[in-house]
């Protein structure tokens, strides 16, 4: 048995077929099949159910999925344990980042990855979360933080934050007054600019606002950060985003906010690598300095948030 096999039967088994996988692993289909009919043969028994809507465990399947994530995650963290002195660790680390992120946290990371793995070379890449997610499947990124709004199986997620979102407006003299605080179902009265529905951002918002039987007017739909707050702050719509994303504007008086009530709308933000393809030590360590900055900026309240204390697996 090969460890590539372990990582080729979880592949399969959260594409649920042959042929996603093959793409997913980059692996021709064939040559897929064979490696879990090797597995299901020195095993002596059926991992998989066939069928012509695609592949599914059976519970002997399920239960050995279930040991061979246990196994890759055991030896990750033991070769992390052997190479953990981030001076002699090199290679390329792909990161994927939020836009919100981003801003906060690209500039404190990228000192600390200068300083700790002088030989590690760190290629961010910035994007809303719905790409970011894609990216981390298909192999394009090694590491994302991610918004957490749904499980998947193939995917591991560490909480490592909660904030409240707000309501933002435009500030200045013309602006329309803004309370300090919104109950939710107010906001159906309000115009609003947000992203597509296929944002992170946009499906928490949907989100709650349909567990509430609230209609939001959106009048707009823009991905880019940038636009949408130059959008608000010329007096065109309200928007919701997180405090830290417009605390210069806040604090330039370029925008106002009032913290969303009855109820609030939370998003949790996760470090998040795929199953199916462990990061290696480079990229673990990483992940440590983001979840040291992000710590730091919501420990000195540069990030209005509240750290997770437990973490999420699926």
């Amino acid at each position: 048995m090969e460890l590539r096999q372990l990582r080729y039967l979880i592949g399969v088994a959260d594409a649920g077929s042959l042929l996603k996988a093959s793409k997913l692993l980059h692996l021709a289909q064939p040559a897929l099949g064979q490696h879990i009919v090797a597995l299901e043969e020195e095993l002596g028994a059926t991992l998989f159910v066939r069928s012509s809507r695609g592949m599914a465990l059976t519970d002997n399947g399920r239960r050995f999925v279930e040991h061979a994530r246990k196994v890759l995650a055991e030896l990750e963290a033991a070769k992390a344990s052997v190479l953990a002195d981030g001076q002699h660790l090199t290679g390329e680390v792909i990161l994927g980042l939020p836009t919100t992120v981003a801003l906060a946290a690209t500039v404190p990371l990228l000192r600390l990855v200068r300083a700790r793995l002088p030989l590690v070379r760190l290629r961010i890449v910035e994007s809303h979360s719905g790409f970011l997610r894609e990216w981390l499947q298909t192999g394009r990124l090694e590491l994302s933080i991610l918004f957490e709004d749904r499980q998947e199986p193939w995917l591991s997620q560490r909480q490592l934050l909660t904030e409240q979102l707000v309501l933002v407006s435009a500030a200045g003299a013309g602006a329309p007054p803004l309370a300090r605080e919104v109950p939710l179902r107010e906001l159906s009265r309000l115009p609003m600019i947000l992203p597509n529905t296929e944002h992170g951002l946009r499906r928490i918002i949907d989100a709650a606002c349909r567990a509430n039987g609230v209609d939001l007017d959106v009048v707009a739909e823009i991905d880019s950060l940038p636009a949408v707050k130059t959008a608000v702050a010329a007096g065109l719509a309200y928007t919701i985003l997180s405090p830290g994303s417009v605390s210069e504007e806040l604090r330039q008086g370029h925008l106002r906010q009032a913290v969303i009530r009855d109820p609030e709308i939370r998003r949790t933000i996760c470090s998040c690598f795929a199953l199916t393809r462990s990061p290696g030590p480079a990229a673990r360590a990483v992940s440590d300095l983001v979840d040291e900055v992000i710590r730091e900026l919501v420990l000195t309240g540069q990030w209005p948030a509240t750290l997770a204390s437990q973490p999420v697996l699926p």
